[in-house]
């Protein structure tokens, strides 16, 4: 081995072990991009359809958003709550029918009779709760025990948003100067590439989550499910999480149904599940992005899987932002550079900031200075 693969190798390792020692700060810092995103999103479109100033655009951003959480946190937290806490005062009651009917329902199969499925007292039910609320203690809990550390890192997020959001051109630019003359150009189709992906997954979730979470409350509300609203909010929240978020968004409020023994309601419930999220899928992000974020099923799977393992429930939140960056360098540098074959990969696109691209906008600014 030569010296210069050596050092090459030893440098390699050295980056791996920083990374692995500050990936927490990383985190936060991925974050505070995510948030930014959001907010330079509604500041450009502001800045460009009336403008202003991009302090003050951010400023009425930064308003409006605290405001329309706040109004919809006070509309919807006191039955959410009062629905939470009857659920789960109730839940003891409500595993021990679920384990019964499903006893009665796997004791009329000879294949299920011998199974713990058709013991009423084995706990099966109960079982894959306390699993479920374990994996939530030490992955959310811990987080919310160091409730200054979470202050801390939560201060921390949303002042490096603004900043970032502030002036995006000059953390942009300061990256891009780190590369050498010759790769700029690469690390500029990168960047605006990337900062595209994130912009429309951003604000894309966000309506989807909002549609999902409306729909399936209504929905529970017309079935007569009871806290119908606790499970919308539930499903629009986990919605963030592709895959696994829909599977469990739409098996809870049917499984908490089991307990009624009306397994028609069951399959509606079911099927409730099934039509709100293609109708999300197949009308609602279609109108929202001019093209998807093209990633992988398969990808999209692992990626989440393996940022929940190694960062627990936030690495959850974070592994399609993640997966959407990785695949825009993989497309450019691998593809583009490496092999010299430059894919048809395109950043997802707002609908209606289809024509308002990055180059325009650095032009306005410009223009202001």
């Amino acid at each position: 081995m030569s010296s210069a693969t050596f050092v090459a190798l030893f440098v390699a390792a050295l980056v791996v072990l920083f990374i692995l020692k500050v990936i927490d700060v990383l985190l936060l810092v991925f974050l505070a991009i995510l948030v930014a995103v959001y907010l330079s999103a509604i500041t450009d479109w502001l800045e460009h359809r009336f403008g202003m100033r991009r302090w003050l655009g951010l400023t009425l951003t930064v308003i409006a958003t605290v405001a329309g959480v706040a109004s919809v946190a006070a509309l919807l937290a006191p039955p959410v709550i009062e629905q939470t806490r009857a659920l789960i005062s109730g839940l003891p009651q409500t595993l021990t029918n679920i384990q019964n009917v499903l006893a009665r329902w796997a004791s009329q199969y000879p294949v299920l009779d011998q199974t713990e499925l058709a013991n009423p007292s084995s706990g099966v039910v109960s079982g894959l709760v306390s699993d479920a609320v374990g994996f939530l203690s030490g992955s959310i809990l811990g987080y919310v025990r160091g409730g200054g550390m979470l202050f801390i890192e939560g201060a921390s997020v949303v002042v490096m948003a603004l900043y970032l959001a502030r002036q995006p051109a000059l953390y942009r630019d300061g990256l891009i100067s780190l590369f050498a003359p010759r790769h700029r150009t690469i690390a500029i189709q990168v960047f605006d590439d990337a900062a595209a992906t994130l912009r429309a997954w951003v604000v894309g979730q966000l309506i989807a989550m909002a549609v999902l979470a409306a729909l399936t409350a209504i929905g529970l509300w017309i079935l007569g499910v009871p806290y119908w609203l606790a499970f919308g909010i539930f499903t629009g929240l986990v919605a963030i999480v592709p895959f696994f978020g829909t599977l469990v968004s739409t098996i809870l409020p049917a499984l908490f149904m089991v307990a009624s023994g009306d397994w028609l309601k069951v399959l509606l419930v079911l099927l409730l599940g099934v039509v709100v999220h293609v109708f999300e899928a197949n009308v609602v992000v279609p109108r929202i992005m001019q093209r998807k974020v093209e990633l992988p099923p398969v990808l999209t799977i692992a990626s989440v899987l393996v940022m929940g393992s190694v960062l627990g429930a936030i690495g959850l939140i974070v592994a399609v932002p993640v997966l959407c960056v990785t695949m825009v360098l993989i497309r450019h540098i691998l593809h583009g550079e490496l092999y010299g074959e430059p894919g048809r990969f395109k950043p997802a696109v707002l609908r209606p900031t289809e024509s308002w691209s990055g180059v325009e906008r650095r032009q306005v600014v410009a223009s202001k200075k």
